[in-house]
């Protein structure tokens, strides 16, 4: 028998075992392989387990590993910190399939609101299955008007994905992004694989699109990343942005996702004229809007 929890267990070590080869692991490659990674039974005698139990936890099966178990199999894997605590936190979830999980409205705390106020660079809030919840006047001057796109569609990875919004792929950090939005939705799914709205989003994605198939298979996952963006932006030219993830109470919870420009670059004064061009054409109201659309998202 299978159940969601144990599936994303197993397709993670699926996914993870594929990626070594014996030679990574000091194992002979012997003759014609079937598979392009590691062998079942290869990583099941690298982890002390029988062929049999590793079969079944692959396989989605409720086999409830322990934590030495997991210890063995993250060594066996050559998983990172943030891999193996990925990798527990789908164990855990497992074991306890039938657990009562938390899914409460997201709501953005008045003291979020009140630092997105006042913050002078471009900001927003994304929920755990990265929805936007709000932004503030710089991230729309960014990003583009909201008004008129319809709340549903307000998420980074549909945003990333849909060809109508971002134009031509061509940026070379377009898959990189992707990926790290992905691995952050990997990091929710991991808790609560059930949950509607994720189930929402990577059901769509998977059906239209090949790219986003290909990449949500590497299961790669991320807790809080930061990189480098380039905004294509009519009124003042490229923009060179660097962004950080910022975690805010909830586990998962939302996150603060902020952009900033190196101080006294050509790129923060660009980001300056933005800020000005963008005020002249506001109404003067300065308080945080929820978020109810992204009119134009802006791929480098």
């Amino acid at each position: 028998m299978t159940d969601p929890y144990a599936r994303e267990l197993g397709d993670f070590l699926r996914a993870r075992r594929g990626r070594l080869q014996p030679r990574d692991l000091g194992l002979e490659p012997g003759g014609r392989r079937k598979v392009a990674g590691l062998r079942r039974e290869e990583l099941a005698m690298l982890a002390g387990l029988s062929t049999d139990y590793y079969q079944r936890m692959e396989q989605g099966r409720r086999v409830r590993p322990s934590d030495d178990v997991l210890d063995a199999l993250a060594g066996a894997l050559g998983l990172d910190d943030e891999e193996r605590r990925h990798l527990f936190t789908l164990a855990h979830a497992a074991r306890r399939p039938d657990a009562r999980v938390d899914r409460v409205p997201e709501v953005v705390p008045e003291g979020t609101r009140r630092l997105l106020r006042v913050l002078d660079t471009p900001a927003v809030v994304l929920g755990r299955h990265l929805d936007l919840l709000a932004w503030n006047p710089m991230a729309e001057a960014l990003l583009g008007d909201p008004e008129d796109y319809p709340p549903d569609r307000l998420n980074m990875l549909l945003l990333m994905f849909d060809d109508t919004r971002t134009g031509d792929r061509t940026c070379p950090d377009w898959e990189r992004q992707a990926l790290d939005y992905i691995g952050m939705m990997r990091t929710a799914v991991a808790t609560d694989p059930t949950h509607p709205r994720a189930t929402a989003i990577v059901g769509e994605l998977s059906i239209r699109s090949a790219e986003f198939r290909r990449l949500w298979a590497r299961h790669d996952v991320r807790e809080s990343v930061s990189g480098t963006k380039t905004f294509r932006v009519p009124e003042v030219g490229d923009v060179v942005l660097h962004w950080d993830t910022y975690p805010l109470p909830g586990s998962p919870g939302p996150v603060l996702l902020v952009f900033t420009a190196e101080p006294g670059s050509p790129d923060a004064d660009r980001l300056d004229l933005l800020a000005s061009l963008h005020a002249s054409r506001s109404t003067g109201s300065d308080a945080v809007r929820p978020s109810r659309a992204v009119g134009r998202y802006r791929q480098a």
